[in-house]
């Protein structure tokens, strides 16, 4: 464990870099109208705007968090930060929505080598009895990234245009880059001489392409064969990593860790049935409510503003009491603030929907930071890297589905067109039934995150930390 400065300053970095990734993603949700009428989007096509960056994420992130294990996460983060950077500048400069999903791929592949890494350098610096209070707040710097991101890329986005929400984050990264290369040191490396698992990262890549781009293309039989491609690379990927020796992803933490199992489980649904409420509300009060971005974002910092004041708490409250029983209290009421949401029509009032947002981040404060917390303490210290990279990846997989059931409901409902006032009826529907289905997801999730066990007791799993 570092001390004193070594601690505060590794936090501060690495909590930077948690405003920044999120900060990029909340904004880009209010930007997402004004470019696709620039660039000439369809309602379908503008959704891979985010989720191109979601899908380059969730497919690099557990090989970065394998190979921070192996190389030092120190290297990993601050190399990510740098292509981050980069591809926040490319996007600036894009004339095509090509081009523009080709460097939101860039930004994913820079956002993985943090996501696979930032967690782990506060673990590694913090012992267990203060772990879940700085867990917290790098917690509260992802949602005080998402509550600046509305408001700052509304105003971006109406005074200069939608790039300069992406040159807004140049000088942000060059800041963090420069911060990271003066006062971030050089770490141990945990898993030092291990061989790197390339076939059970390509396999885990393929599984993940297959099934977020199959979903979006269902109902269609180039959808459903490519889920179906998915499930076997899924199949396939389980039977590499048990034959491997250093496997990229040790299956053993979900057959043998119960907590581990079950608070990856939990943030998988978690994320799934949370993720788009941004891109859907932005698109709702700037259609249906005839909102501009400014107005629009103003609206949606309410969510993330609860998410940011309560997230340093609720990261305490786990120091002391179970993680379980916080975590499962914030899926609860995450359920209740998505059904608020799933009555939505166009005539419903502002105050239904600030009202809806509260709840649902008061929900997430109180999941996230426990939730984290419990995964990485139910680990070894060598796999805090690879831990890391899981329960991050669990989250990218879930908002990647959880835009995917956005894809299926726009595709089903209103089909691959500019969404103009002959389409604001079945918009809303499709807004409403999106809706429903995660808080039904969300509820199943509150089963899996009681079941995960309790972290303060002695376990049979021989993965148990030892610090």
């Amino acid at each position: 464990m570092q001390h004193g400065a070594e601690k505060k300053t590794i936090l501060l970095i690495a909590s930077l870099a948690s405003f920044l990734t999120p900060f990029m993603g909340s904004s880009i949700n209010i930007a997402l109208p004004a470019i696709g009428a620039e660039l000439g989007a369809d309602a379908v096509l503008l959704t891979w705007v985010p989720t191109a960056y979601l899908l380059a994420t969730a497919i690099c992130i557990v090989p970065f968090g394998r190979l921070a294990d192996m190389y030092g996460r120190t290297v990993i983060f601050s190399a990510g930060i740098v292509v981050y950077t980069i591809g926040s500048l490319f996007s600036g400069i894009a004339m095509t929505v090509g081009m523009l999903i080709a460097a939101r791929i860039v930004q994913g592949i820079g956002a993985a080598m943090i996501y696979g890494t930032g967690v782990a350098l506060i673990t590694s610096a913090f012992p267990k009895e203060e772990r879940g209070w700085a867990i917290g707040y790098n917690v509260a710097a992802v949602y005080l990234g998402l509550s600046l991101g509305p408001v700052l890329g509304g105003v971006l986005t109406q005074q200069f245009g939608w790039r300069s929400v992406f040159y807004f984050n140049v000088p942000l990264g060059l800041l963090i880059i420069a911060v990271a290369l003066t006062r971030l040191r050089s770490d141990r490396k945990s898993a030092d001489g291990e061989r790197f698992d390339t076939i059970g990262s390509i396999i885990v890549a393929c599984m993940l392409f297959c099934l977020m781009y199959g979903f979006s293309s269902l109902p269609s039989a180039t959808g459903i064969g490519l889920v179906l491609l998915g499930v076997l690379f899924v199949a396939g990927f389980i039977a590499w990593e048990r034959r491997f020796p250093y496997p990229v992803l040790e299956i053993s933490l979900f057959s043998h860790n119960r907590t581990f199992a079950y608070s990856n489980a939990a943030a998988l649904i978690n994320y799934s049935a949370t993720f788009a409420v941004g891109f859907l509300l932005s698109l709702y009060l700037q259609y249906i409510k005839g909102f501009g971005p400014e107005a629009a974002g103003l609206v949606l910092i309410a969510q993330p503003v609860v998410q940011t004041l309560l997230s340093p708490a609720a990261g305490r409250f786990s120091d002391r009491m179970e993680p379980r029983i916080v975590a499962s209290a914030g899926m609860a009421l995450t359920t209740a603030g998505l059904v608020l949401l799933a009555f939505l029509t166009e005539q419903t009032e502002l105050s239904w929907i600030i009202g809806a947002q509260i709840v649902l981040g008061a929900g997430f404060a109180l999941f996230s930071s426990p939730n984290t917390n419990a995964v990485m303490t139910s680990v070894h210290p060598r796999q805090y890297g690879v831990a890391s990279g899981t329960v991050a990846s669990m989250r990218l997989v879930g908002m990647m589905f959880s835009m995917g059931v956005v894809m299926l409901t726009f595709s089903v409902l209103i089909g691959r067109v500019t969404i103009t006032p002959e389409y604001y009826a079945p918009f809303v529907s499709s807004v409403r039934i999106a809706f429903a289905i995660f808080a039904l997801l969300c509820a199943g999730g509150v089963y899996a995150s009681v079941q995960r066990g309790n972290i303060r007791v002695p376990r049979e799993s021989s993965d148990t930390p030892k610090d």
